[in-house]
């Protein structure tokens, strides 16, 4: 918009926004006319009542049109009251309100700690021996007033700041208002006006293209245009775009070539780190119970029977399935006071020392869900994976009896492949064995039904790491946990 003003007779345009913005650039053009060597923005705000935000939008409306002023940003310091300490500048210090709450009678000194502002007036209180307290007191300890009259001087101080006259003040003062968070010192920016070389009271548009309008007429001459920064960054081009699977957050400690050297153990198709090979933080009481499961039994497992080793648990590997989240998981939510139920689900990488093959990958995606809750079953579970391939439209599913450590019953999850002709394995799952959730420190009778299933598999390929993270998040409605790819062997 276009808003004309009259200054000392001359016409002139500003391009603003609005009728407030041009009184302030009117104003503070005027200033700057008026000043001898310069003025200080921050001076200008204060002066004018209005906030310094608004002159510096001022500064920057005129800077746009060229070297109209000459702004030279600079820095200062000085202090103000704090949230409290504008409280207290309103209402008095908390010692203050502590000695004026107290009756000639005394106060119970429960009764007096309950107040807002009990804590810290009683001990300052008690420090400036304005009060004193009466612990053998028959109705229990008591505190009386010691003084007729106090002197709020903590107040007196911080409404002299307020006033911007904290000069007055001593650097003691100051940091002692300051240590108990009543001041701050902030760093204030703001700009040294001039007049620039083009300065004038005559703010006329700059044109910002050459059109050819102005070239056939010739009107580009008699206008004034805004500089070319040719410093500007262009359109960015269009490129290409991760696939969809490389999406996943990266993570730094899969840095081959710069962090880890790799080992293989055929036996356990297992990846061991050698930098940093071994964990050293465990909670100790779960770990002495995992221990004792392994090797003694407990909570209706008789275990494995073998000597377990601290230092076979503390080995560091790329995980071969993200059951290591789930039981991450399911044991901070067996710290928490009440148990609650809980559905959770992750998409990260596993990683396998195996034969490439069809079916067969040495790094992919591995989706995992956990549903925690009383009463559930294998019925649920089966409910719960018709219902999400069903949804990525996978209708020919079978399940299979298999064996998990970790979970009794289990079952493989196999899919009709239309391409390969043949059924092919697209996941695993079962109900969390209760010998693992109740060392977690779970209530008995919660049960955790799992499940886990490959993204590459060629029946998931198809589908993308973005579609399965919208299905499972919010069709099926469980919340997501991303966790870092190095995990105990332990877990």
């Amino acid at each position: 918009h276009y808003f004309p003003w009259f200054w000392n007779g001359m016409p002139t345009i500003h391009i603003i926004s609005s009728m407030a913005d041009a009184g302030l650039v009117e104003t503070l053009l005027r200033c700057v006319e008026k000043a001898d060597g310069g003025l200080d923005s921050q001076d200008v705000a204060t002066s004018l009542g209005v906030d310094h935000q608004a002159i510096v939008g001022a500064v920057k409306s005129l800077q746009a049109l060229g070297d109209v002023i000459s702004a030279e940003q600079r820095s200062s310091k000085h202090w103000e009251l704090t949230g409290e300490g504008c409280e207290i500048a309103e209402q008095g210090s908390h010692e203050a309100r502590v000695f004026s709450s107290i009756p000639d009678e005394g106060m119970p000194q429960g009764q007096l700690m309950k107040l807002a502002f009990g804590k810290v007036g009683f001990s300052k209180a008690m420090s400036n021996k304005w009060i004193r307290l009466d612990k053998g007191h028959e109705g229990g300890p008591r505190v009386f007033r010691t003084v007729e009259n106090i002197e709020d001087s903590v107040r007196d101080k911080l409404l002299v700041v307020q006033k911007g006259q904290s000069s007055q003040l001593e650097e003691k003062e100051k940091s002692e208002l300051k240590k108990r968070k009543l001041l701050s010192e902030v760093t204030v920016k703001s700009y040294w006006i001039t007049k620039g070389s083009l300065f004038s009271t005559t703010i006329t548009k700059q044109e910002t293209e050459l059109t050819p309008e102005m070239i056939a007429s010739g009107s580009w001459k008699e206008k004034k245009f805004k500089p070319y920064n040719f410093e500007a960054m262009g359109v960015a081009p269009d490129c290409g775009h991760l696939h969809p699977l490389m999406k996943v957050p990266a993570n730094p400690v899969l840095s081959v070539k710069q962090i880890m050297m790799l080992q293989a153990r055929d036996q356990h198709d297992t990846f061991f780190l050698s930098d940093p090979a071994q964990a050293h933080e465990f909670p100790l009481d779960y770990l002495e119970r995992v221990r004792k499961v392994h090797s003694e039994g407990g909570f209706g497992s008789q275990g494995y029977k073998y000597d377990w080793k601290i230092e076979e648990a503390q080995k560091n590997i790329l995980r071969t399935h993200t059951t290591a989240v789930s039981a991450r998981m399911l044991y901070k939510l067996a710290q928490k006071e009440k148990f609650t139920p809980v559905k959770y689900f992750s998409i990260d990488r596993v990683f396998r020392n195996e034969t490439l093959d069809a079916t067969h990958l040495a790094e992919f995606h591995q989706i995992e869900g956990v549903v925690a809750d009383y009463g559930l079953t294998l019925g649920d579970l089966m409910g719960i994976l018709h219902q999400f391939f069903t949804k990525l439209g996978i209708t020919k599913l079978r399940f299979k009896p298999a064996y998990n450590p970790y979970t009794e019953p289990s079952m493989e999850v196999f899919s009709y492949h239309e391409g390969l002709k043949k059924w092919v394995e697209v996941g695993n799952s079962g109900v969390f064995r209760p010998e693992m959730l109740l060392p977690m420190g779970l209530p008995e009778g919660v049960t955790v039904i799992a499940w886990g299933l490959s993204l590459e598999r060629p029946t998931m390929i198809k589908y993308g790491i973005n579609n399965i993270r919208e299905l499972v998040g919010h069709k099926v409605n469980l919340q997501m946990v991303y966790d870092s790819p190095v995990c105990r062997l332990d877990a």
